[in-house]
């Protein structure tokens, strides 16, 4: 089998193979918890304070995101998260004018916890250049695909550096040490990681194509942590404990979709059904994002995420309190005094099947 194996390396030709290490996900590892000396949850600090691998900003605030969905990334879900220094990728569907207003209308100081967000096309680039024009107090751009490992998305993003040097430039998606390492060496900043793992994404079953999201941010922040560079935990997280694992694996931010959406500062319509109300929730590959903002899906592809009513749940400030709190309380289980303390005092623990099962629950 070896000397078949050696055959076609020597004629160069690629062969089917499989990695045999046991890949991880959220649900599939716990904290072990240890010694500590806090005598409360109060007294752990979420804050934390980044320098750039290309850009001279510095950023401090909890480094927990809206991601980049039009129900969930929405200029009011900006201002709500703003208020507590924590950070929104404002999705890429606004005007000019529209950001335009928002900047002018915003609390001050929205800026540093705000990125405008692009895809990868000429229009796109066209688009950030005279939205980062018009408000040059904007200091982050996220250039966000489904799909990070094409040679048109890395030419990309070495564009959006050459262009805009002085901006943090966050891009993914991808899930190897290998591709944040291309990304960052192209001029990203901060990469995301995750292919699949989100409530209404359907990557993994419409295409196979996918990586358990634990290990995926074990290897990506290795990876990113060796050049300098940050990762974002993107998709998965469906409680605070999932956001709190995100950090333990050593994810420098998490980005939450599902987490967020159904709050009033969520985009999405509003539904009512027998006496209750909905909001609709939706991946931004989906058939309802594409005949919203491209005329339906295209013949050559298929959707790759589905539209969810999520119960209506008021002011997003209840579930933040609740994220948060969740995080501080997994600190003080470990022994982490901050943040940015708790990938260190993290141990985990293979979760066995059957326990997996009544978790799970």
């Amino acid at each position: 089998m070896v000397l078949i194996a050696a055959f076609f390396c020597a004629l160069k030709i690629d062969i089917m193979r499989i990695e045999n290490e046991i890949k991880l996900g959220f649900k599939d590892v716990m904290f072990r918890p240890k010694r500590s000396t806090l005598k409360s949850r109060s007294q752990v600090c979420l804050e934390r304070t980044f320098k750039f691998l290309h850009s001279s900003v510095q950023w401090t605030g909890i480094p927990v995101m809206a991601a980049n969905m039009d129900t969930v990334g929405t200029f009011e879900m900006a201002i709500a998260l703003g208020k507590k220094k924590l950070f929104s990728a404002i999705h890429k569907h606004y005007t000019v004018e529209e950001w335009n207003t928002f900047i002018n209308s915003a609390p001050k100081g929205i800026e540093d916890y705000i990125a405008v967000s692009t895809g990868t096309g000429e229009a796109d680039f066209d688009k950030v250049t005279q939205i980062l024009d018009f408000n040059k107090s904007l200091k982050f751009i996220c250039i966000d695909v489904a799909n990070g490992y094409s040679e048109h998305f890395v030419s990309f993003v070495k564009r959006a550096r050459t262009q805009f040097t002085d901006k943090v430039i966050i891009a993914g998606n991808v899930v190897t040490g290998e591709m944040v390492e291309e990304l960052l060496l192209a001029g990203a900043d901060v990469v995301k990681v995750g292919i699949g793992p989100g409530s209404v994404c359907t990557t993994r079953v419409k295409t196979g194509v996918g990586y358990p999201q634990l290990s995926a941010i074990i290897e990506c922040a290795d990876a990113a942590h060796g050049l300098g560079g940050l990762i974002i935990s993107d998709g998965g997280c469906s409680v605070p404990g999932d956001v709190s694992k995100a950090f333990g694996a050593g994810a420098d931010f998490v980005m939450l979709g599902g987490m967020l959406a159904g709050h009033d500062e969520s985009g999405g319509e509003t539904i009512e059904k027998e006496g209750k109300v909905y909001k609709q929730f939706y991946g931004m590959s989906s058939a309802t994002a594409m005949d919203k903002h491209v005329g339906g899906v295209a013949e050559y592809r298929a959707s790759e995420g589905k539209t969810v009513e999520v119960a209506y749940r008021g002011p997003v400030e209840h579930t933040l309190q609740d994220i948060l709190g969740g995080l501080r309380s997994t600190c003080t289980y470990v022994g982490a005094s901050k943040l940015k303390e708790l990938s260190k005092r993290t141990t985990f623990i293979r979760v066995a099947e059957q326990e997996n099962k009544v978790y799970s629950k």
